[in-house]
């Protein structure tokens, strides 16, 4: 599955002026209250690089997909979330600021999990292993030009002009929601002529890694004592992956379409299902609450 020029080009940019939008509504507390309480930021870790991968083996094995299905599902499921992550917990009221720590830590560690993941799938179900590495400087240039850049740009202006910051949340929520809706929308019809097949054969299983993602989410945040924001932050990073790197991988590194099914039905039911997941954020989290979190003083 190839991207559009409008995903491939449009993508990018619309995300790195929704990055500098949620910039604008976080404060240097905000990541200070992160670092001062690690206890999502590592619940949130652990969840996304061990145990996402782990239900992905028991869901090949629940399911009974070919080989390179399942390979393909391991790949998907050790992705980090992507930047898309960011905006889907802006969208639901969950903690940002934890959300785009998780993004980035796992995103870094995915350089040496991934692989080590790829090749355990490999072996297991194909009986092969294949030596294969990410482009660590296209990974981290990635992150720091379409997440930490925008971002610092963001908090600066919300430090000089905090009026214009203020207004410019409702109009990156708007915003944001309409490129979901016409990604959402490019997506199914760029796989217009084989989405029965491709729903056919990784459908059921991929559903369900995304299913099993949020709710592990939920149930990890809950366990650990987060409060609902950082739950909701730990869950769609867990549930909205980054599927670029699922595909680049399959294709470009391993070189096998079927390998790659799973990430192309994951990158195209995670938004819709992720949209869900907002609209569930926003009618247990008021947004007072978010508010009132935004608008204490920096210490």
């Amino acid at each position: 599955m190839e991207s559009s020029p409008l995903i491939s080009a449009g993508l990018p940019v619309a995300l790195f002026i929704i990055m500098i939008g949620i910039g604008m509504t976080l404060t240097v507390r905000d990541f200070r209250q992160v670092a001062v309480y690690p206890r999502g930021m590592v619940v949130g870790t652990i969840a996304q690089i061990l145990l996402m991968p782990l239900a992905a083996f028991a869901l090949a094995y629940l399911f009974g997909v070919s080989p390179a299905i399942a390979v393909g599902l391991v790949i998907i499921a050790a992705c980090p979330g992507g930047t898309t992550s960011n905006l889907f917990v802006l969208l639901a009221r969950g903690n940002i600021a934890l959300s785009i720590v998780l993004t980035v830590i796992a995103s870094l560690i995915t350089i040496i999990s991934l692989p080590l993941f790829t090749n355990m799938a490999l072996q297991h179900f194909m009986g092969t292993a294949e030596d294969i590495s990410l482009p660590v400087g296209k990974t981290i240039g990635m992150l720091v030009g379409i997440v930490l850049f925008p971002v610092a740009l963001g908090m600066i202006v919300r430090t000089r002009k905090p009026e214009l910051a203020r207004k410019a949340e409702s109009v990156v929520s708007i915003f944001g929601g309409v490129v979901l809706a016409v990604l959402i929308v490019a997506l199914l019809f760029g796989v217009r002529d084989q989405i029965g097949d491709l729903l056919k054969q990784a459908g059921p299983s991929t559903i369900m890694l995304n299913v099993v993602g949020i709710v592990l989410g939920l149930l990890a945040g809950r366990a650990a004592g987060l409060t609902q924001r950082e739950s909701l932050a730990v869950a769609v990073e867990l549930g909205v992956k980054n599927a670029t790197i699922g595909l680049m991988v399959t294709l470009t590194l391993l070189e096998s379409s079927a390998m790659s099914i799973p990430a192309a039905v994951y990158g195209v039911l995670m938004f819709p299902i992720g949209f869900l997941l907002a609209v569930y954020g926003r009618s247990i989290i008021p947004k007072s609450n978010v508010q009132t979190t935004a608008s204490q003083p920096v210490d």
